[in-house]
């Protein structure tokens, strides 16, 4: 702040004179009025020393964060002009500051500055990445539309639409370097812990009819093909799919992940990015945690060699006859709490009212049994028959696991809620459906549906439908059972432990496709949907990594309240002299503030403060 008046005039008129700079733009602006020099000889000998002492009050104060403005507000002034075709808010955002706090450890100016050396690129790629990555989180929307909203953002980068295009193929150029960067660098944020490994895959439906067409190469002769394939959906959707498989760790902070065509059977996809990873950590020794679609026991023999361990989910209706035996034979069950010997009798029948029982109604039965498997090594050897010959037969293993065996009677009870339910639906289909037009699915209501046919000699048969009791009969003997294979020797309840939190990866999925709104594609070329994917797996990335961080200071904040303050997070220029908070306070924000200490939970902010503070974690 500094004095202002015309030093050519007889009778000047002082003004404080501000300075501002906000971003590229500098301009000044006079904030106080201390009166013309005739005036002010009513209160003071020498006009020009009083106001400089006034000044200088006021530097000290501004120094300190505090400033008195004398603003002329004009009613009647209406907002400027503009050729542009729709309003557009002038606030900005600033909650993505504590993204990039995050990611300034990852230290990807450094890595995008590496794959791009000797590239005559007209654009920052690192500039690019990380406003795609905060808008994945804070307001997802097509390439497209982040380009548009820049201006939402407090730094306002300028770039243009086919610079995004191109990046997103250098990104996807550098596939693997990219996802090995991310895992070694988040080191620097917090330590990862690769002694678990979980793994799922999920489908993201493409906005498109058809599927994508196998091209071949006229020069090399090499078949591309398209990532867009007809696959297996929950949702039985009749779009083409696309099949992302994911590596977590034991945190639930994602390690690696693979895009693959959605035809692709999923058991394929795990093994060869266990052998990426394995490059990727240094190290070999983990466990592989996966559910039964994913626990093949070919996936199992591998995760048995090497120092590898594998827990997997087993279904206790896919168990050989004998197994079955061993699972509802009621000896050798205990409590998972204590240790001590327990029927499944008594599971199913105490009195769950009584408050003695509570315990153990939130307790597991659990028994483990011996469950070692013959498998085929897909290799072969030469054999010597006792004639003589040679013949070449197929080289078998064994493989030594364990089963756990789980009883809850929550879980009973909840299951055959569920069933009960699902029963009164089919009675009701029964009742007002042609019962020609009924067809059984494997997982649905009509599952418990079983059709009738009547006839006398010669004449047309009556086809009728029922309840099979049968059916119910037998689903209900596995209610409440829970099973796990295994090759460790470790107590069963620390393995059950490690199974239990695979539903993290679950959560990782939902936040993808839900928050971070991963579909639509908007995207045809392979390379564009890979790329797409590695910007949601950044995002994912860096969310998981402040969620982690501010679980260890023992602030839980839930993902719809962490999105929802860092989107909120505008302020609004009031003449290029400050920037006004338009947020309120909440836990959330003072989570966060605990963390960073990055100092954005002010009312108000100099911009020159707001500069320094983007600058400080831009790395």
């Amino acid at each position: 702040m500094k004095l202002f008046y015309d030093k050519k005039s007889k009778d000047p008129t002082y003004y404080a004179q501000q300075g501002f700079r906000n971003g590229k733009k500098t301009s000044t602006r006079n904030v106080k009025k201390f009166g013309k020099h005739s005036e002010l000889l009513k209160i003071t000998d020498d006009p020009l020393a009083y106001v400089r002492e006034e000044i200088r009050k006021m530097n000290e104060e501004y120094r300190v964060g505090k400033a008195d403005y004398e603003l002329k507000v004009n009613f009647n002034e209406k907002v400027k002009s503009s050729d542009d075709d729709k309003s557009s808010s002038t606030s900005t955002n600033i909650g993505y500051f504590y993204l990039q706090n995050i990611m300034k450890d990852l230290q990807l100016k450094k890595f995008f500055n590496s794959i791009t050396e000797g590239r005559k690129n007209t654009f920052d790629c690192y500039t690019i990445f990380r406003f795609l990555t905060y808008a994945r989180i804070l307001d997802p929307k097509s390439k497209l539309g982040t380009w548009d909203s820049l201006d939402s953002y407090y730094e306002k980068p300028s770039f243009d639409y086919q610079h995004i295009m191109r990046f997103m193929d250098i990104l996807e150029e550098n596939y693997d370097s990219y996802l090995s960067w991310l895992y070694q660098k988040s080191n620097n944020v917090i330590e990862r812990d690769p002694s678990v490994l979980y793994y799922d895959c999920t489908n993201f439906y493409c906005e498109c009819e058809s599927e994508d067409e196998e091209i071949i190469d006229e020069v090399t002769g090499e078949i591309i093909q398209g990532l867009r394939k007809y696959g297996p959906g929950k949702e039985h959707r009749p779009n083409p799919i696309v099949e992302m498989g994911l590596f977590m760790d034991r945190r639930g902070i994602p390690i690696s992940m693979c895009i693959h065509p959605g035809n692709t059977s999923e058991q394929v996809t795990a093994i060869p990015l266990e052998k990426e990873i394995t490059k990727m950590i240094g190290s070999s020794r983990f466990i592989y945690c996966a559910d039964a679609g994913l626990g093949s026991y070919h996936i199992r023999q591998f995760n048995s060699m090497g120092g590898r361990s594998f827990i997997v989910t087993q279904s206790v209706k896919k168990l050989s006859d004998t197994l079955k035996q061993a699972v509802f034979n009621d000896n050798d069950y205990r409590l998972l709490s204590d240790d001590s010997e327990v029927s499944i009798e008594k599971m199913k029948n105490f009195d769950r009212f009584d408050e003695k029982n509570r315990d153990l109604y939130n307790d597991f039965a659990y028994k483990i049994f011996t469950a070692d498997k013959t498998v085929d090594l897909g290799l072969y050897e030469d054999k010597i028959l006792k004639n003589g010959k040679i013949r070449r037969v197929k080289v078998k293993a064994l493989l030594p696991q364990r089963i756990i065996v789980t009883f809850s009677r929550k879980m009973m009870e909840y299951q055959r809620t569920v069933r009960n339910r699902q029963i009164e639906r089919a009675k009701k289909l029964i009742q007002t459906k042609d019962p020609e037009e009924i067809k059984k699915g494997p997982n649905d209501v009509r599952r418990f549906m079983k059709r009738i046919s009547k006839t006398k000699s010669g004449e047309k048969a009556e086809i009728s439908y029922e309840i099979d009791e049968a059916k119910i009969a037998e689903e209900e003997k596995y209610d409440g059972y829970y099973a796990v294979a295994t090759n460790l020797d470790d107590p069963a309840k620390d393995i059950l432990a490690i199974s239990h939190k695979r539903y993290i990866i679950e959560d990782c999925f939902r936040i993808m496709k839900t928050n971070f709104n991963g579909r639509p594609i908007n995207h045809s070329a392979p390379r564009r949907i890979k790329a797409h994917f590695m910007i949601c797996y950044m995002a994912l990335l860096v969310y998981r990594l402040l969620e982690c961080l501010l679980d260890d200071q023992n602030t839980h904040i839930t993902t719809d309240n962490l999105i929802e303050t860092l989107r909120v997070m505008n302020v609004a220029n009031v003449h290029d002299m400050e920037y006004m908070a338009l947020y309120t306070g909440s836990k959330t924000l003072d989570a966060l503030e605990l963390l960073t200490s990055l100092g954005i939970d002010f009312a108000h902010y100099r911009p020159k403060d707001l500069n320094k503070k983007i600058k400080k974690i831009l790395q």
